[in-house]
């Protein structure tokens, strides 16, 4: 055999090898699946204006929380024919969460926050975790659609994150370079911005939002309390 004919299959040899999968792993798994809805809010349909409540969380599973000075001044309307929430009479940065009454959620890997939300007077709405050990984060992560109501989508794996001082709904400290979202137990929006009152003028409006992620049971309650 001629050396140049001997070199030429040796490389077609190692070309083959190197194509083969590797012994016992038989090619690339199963794509990972995307986390479930783990909840999904729409609110109470209401042809007024008045302060939000329990009472219009349709979800019956789900707990409504507020923060801020102005806590007490979110508002539920359908102006436009949209069952929102509205925080224009907040007099300071405020902030809603909620949180199911049976599970915590495992927000890492894919999981991901939707919402239907529109703004106004440079607003801006951002993303609001309460762990469940207590810590409260908020993310740089903002959506500020004047125009008209927009849905938005995104990643938690993908937003950084800063403490946040509650109830003051206040930011403190720097970004933070790792956390752990695999057990939190409220989810919501906050904004920064105090609220310009009736009219036209600075304000947020959040309509629907659904939580995608795996729910972690709750721990189970101390007998002794």
């Amino acid at each position: 055999m001629r050396p140049f004919t001997f070199t030429w299959l040796v490389f077609i040899a190692a070309i083959a090898a190197l194509a083969q999968p590797p012994a016992g792993r038989g090619g690339r798994g199963p794509a990972p699946q995307p986390p479930p809805l783990f909840f999904k809010e729409t609110w109470k349909d209401f042809s007024g204006n008045v302060p939000v409540t329990q009472d219009f969380v349709l979800n019956p599973d789900l707990k409504l929380h507020m923060y801020g000075q102005g806590k007490e001044d979110f508002h539920i309307t359908n102006e436009g024919n949209v069952p929102h929430i509205w925080n224009g009479l907040c007099e300071s940065s405020c902030a809603l969460t909620l949180s199911h009454k049976d599970s915590y959620v495992d927000l890492t890997g894919k999981a991901k926050i939707r919402w239907y939300a529109k703004t106004s007077g440079f607003h801006e709405i951002r993303p609001v975790l309460k762990l469940a050990d207590g810590t409260w984060l908020i993310g740089d992560h903002f959506d500020a659609n004047t125009f008209d109501y927009h849905e938005s989508e995104f990643y938690l794996a993908e937003v950084r994150w800063l403490k946040l001082d509650m109830p003051k709904v206040q930011t403190k400290g720097n970004l933070l370079d790792k956390v752990d979202l695999s057990k939190v137990d409220e989810i919501g929006f906050a904004d920064l911005t105090p609220g310009s009152g009736h009219g036209t003028g600075g304000y947020s409006d959040v309509a629907w939002i659904e939580v995608y992620g795996k729910p972690v049971k709750r721990d189970a309650p101390n007998p002794s309390n």
